[in-house]
């Protein structure tokens, strides 16, 4: 890389402040005046500046080193895909250096950015839609990089994983062909999370296509976890809407669905279907077994270290596009709507 890599003055130039500034706006953001702060994470996108340490390691050597950002560390499902994008990287004599963004775009590109610093060699991230300064980031240092959980024909990056909207229309239709018309949805929130925001337009569209809808007062978002999935419930519950069926973007959220459905007496599946997302080991082992969606982890995470690895020794090039399979496992959360 015969380039010359921007360094600390010449994003201080750019931002219009002193190098003093530039140093404490990446190492302490709460110290700098948001509209300085703003300035100088333009100027450091615009320039792709990283760290002159990590600078010199990406201009002279590989580091053995592949990043990778998840929305959350706080999830079976992400956990499983990285323990097998771990395990292939290891095998090649390379580590992974983990990060999450907390579904906040703006820590994402903050996580990039100290990725980036320590050299890495690859990128793997979850879903396509980031941080617009990511890519960039990425593009100004040659880092290939590959998305996850996600698959889109048209994609301008890599990608392996689903069709999230054609997960979604598959449970829609497997509860309509349960009889099911009244069908409502728990989802992680759709804001920063386009693989949730596929998976409702798909339930959505799917509905529509039958000549049904998908009521927006049947529409509940929360936080991934089992005490917000049972706010959710009851919050739907409460709403005074009928509905026969739950489509839960996440075991986790089926899981808080089916405990506030027990607490109030409501039979699955003979009065309700509950279904999940993730296919989580513990899944088989309730009692009802969860009815929900098998993610590819394992795949996704093997695949992506594999299609990394031909990258850095350049033996893979232009965009990678791999769809896989996300199978939906029937158990006994899910049954006929009830007859009135």
């Amino acid at each position: 890389m015969n380039e010359t890599l921007p360094t600390l003055q010449d994003v201080a130039t750019a931002a219009g402040v002193s190098t003093a500034t530039v140093s404490r706006a990446i190492n302490q953001p709460d110290k700098v005046k948001e509209k300085s702060r703003n300035k100088i994470n333009d100027a450091i996108v615009k320039l792709g500046y990283a760290p002159h340490g990590a600078a010199r390691a990406l201009a002279s050597r590989r580091t053995q080193t592949i990043g990778a950002i998840v929305p959350t560390i706080d999830n079976g499902i992400f956990a499983k895909g990285i323990h097998y994008l771990q395990r292939g990287l290891k095998e090649a004599n390379y580590t992974l250096l983990l990060a999450s963004s907390n579904y906040n775009s703006d820590e994402e590109l903050n996580e990039a950015r100290t990725l980036i610093s320590r050299g890495i060699d690859g990128m793997v991230m979850i879903g396509e839609t980031h941080h617009p300064g990511v890519y960039e980031l990425l593009n100004r240092h040659s880092i290939p990089v590959v998305n996850l959980w996600i698959y889109d024909p048209q994609s301008k990056y890599s990608c392996i994983g689903f069709d999230n909207s054609l997960v979604g229309r598959r449970i829609a239709e497997y509860l309509l062909a349960q009889g099911h018309k009244d069908i409502a949805v728990i989802s992680g929130f759709q804001a920063r999370n386009d693989r949730a925001t596929q998976r409702v337009s798909g339930i959505r569209q799917f509905l529509q296509q039958q000549g049904l809808e998908l009521k927006p007062e049947l529409v509940r978002e929360c936080r991934f976890s089992v005490d917000d999935a049972r706010l959710a419930f009851q919050d739907l519950v409460n709403s005074g809407h009928p509905f026969t069926a739950v489509i839960c973007g996440g075991d986790i959220l089926a899981l808080g669905a089916l405990s506030a459905a027990r607490d109030l007496g409501i039979s699955v599946p003979e009065s309700l279907s509950i279904t999940g997302f993730d296919n989580l080991e513990i899944c088989a082992a309730l009692s009802p077994g969860l009815t929900t969606i098998d993610v590819p982890a394992k795949k996704m995470g093997k695949y992506a270290a594999e299609y990394l690895l031909k990258c850095i020794k350049n033996q893979e090039k232009g965009i990678h596009r791999m769809q896989l399979d996300a199978d939906l496992i029937i158990r006994e959360t899910s049954g006929p709507a009830p007859t009135r």
